[in-house]
């Protein structure tokens, strides 16, 4: 702005500069509070029942191929927490932080509607699922459908195949980020009638407002392969989202391996077919 000084006298000159001076101080006074204001308001609209916890984790491109895999040892990181046994199964369960806060709001406003919610699995890392994967694989372990799998499926790929219809690879499951767990019952007749079939009603209709999504819904058009249905497990979007987007540009079929039967990985495309066979509502589509 341009002030014509020379039009006025001295006397005159010399108030208007002073009033110029104190309109500038007053708008600049204004603008600092408005911003403050408004860098104040934008924190508050980002808290509640759902934290935006993207933000908070570290960008997609340092998310390690050893974290997206399970290779790490969850109790010694300081981003994972116990889940109280008031809420689990059993002691020990370990879950991300942020998906426990998010999960203690949720199990509260279900108990306020009449329903009970148990985490009975959560964090399970590399090791902890080649353990369930190779006992299956062995026989040790029957299948879903009680059979043997290395009697019934003398084909790596025939018997992968069949052990994947509810177990992950090691290093191909969700439960490796401390974003996913399963409630209650591991059958989806439990979520079929009675309580079961009244909680999962409420889930299917409130989870989302907590941060929370089913990967595995009912196979169809939307979702036309990876894991059979499972009404059991529900992921916390806020983390898994990045994650299953940093797995989908950097995870490659063999980067699974150190098991037995890594040899159907690529085969099968493993990370296309299960790793990013969810559905769509757990990538915010």
């Amino acid at each position: 702005m341009q002030l014509s000084l020379h039009f006025y006298p001295t006397n005159n000159r010399t108030m208007l500069i002073a009033h110029q001076i104190k309109w500038f101080i007053a708008a600049g006074l204004f603008c600092l509070l408005f911003s403050c204001q408004r860098e104040k308001s934008t924190e508050q609209d980002a808290t509640g029942p759902v934290q935006d916890s993207i933000a908070a984790d570290p960008a997609m491109d340092t998310i390690s191929i050893s974290y997206l895999t399970g290779k790490f040892d969850p109790e010694t990181d300081p981003r994972f927490v116990e889940v109280p046994d008031s809420i689990a199964s059993r002691s020990g369960l370990l879950l991300r932080k942020e998906t426990l806060e998010a999960l203690t709001s949720m199990i509260r406003a279900a108990k306020a509607a009449g329903h009970t919610m148990t985490v009975i699995s959560a964090t399970r890392n590399f090791d902890y699922q080649k353990e369930i994967w190779e006992r299956k694989w062995t026989g040790e372990r029957i299948l879903s459908n009680g059979k043997n799998a290395a009697v019934a499926y003398p084909s790596a790929v025939d018997r992968a195949r069949a052990i994947l219809l509810y177990s992950s690879m090691p290093g191909t499951s969700r439960h490796h980020w401390g974003t996913d767990l399963d409630i209650n019952d591991l059958n989806n007749a439990y979520f079929e009638t009675g309580e079961g079939a009244a909680l999962f009603t409420w889930m299917e209709e409130n989870a989302s407002d907590f941060g929370f999504c089913r990967p595995y819904t009912a196979k169809g058009p939307h979702r036309p392969y990876g894991y059979e249905e499972e009404k059991w497990h529900w992921s916390y979007m806020h983390l898994s989202i990045p994650l299953t987007r940093a797995a989908s540009r950097k995870l490659k079929n063999e980067d699974i391996s150190g098991f037995k039967g890594e040899e159907a990985a690529d085969s099968i495309d493993v990370v296309g077919q299960y790793v990013l066979g969810i559905d769509p509502s757990c990538l915010g589509e």
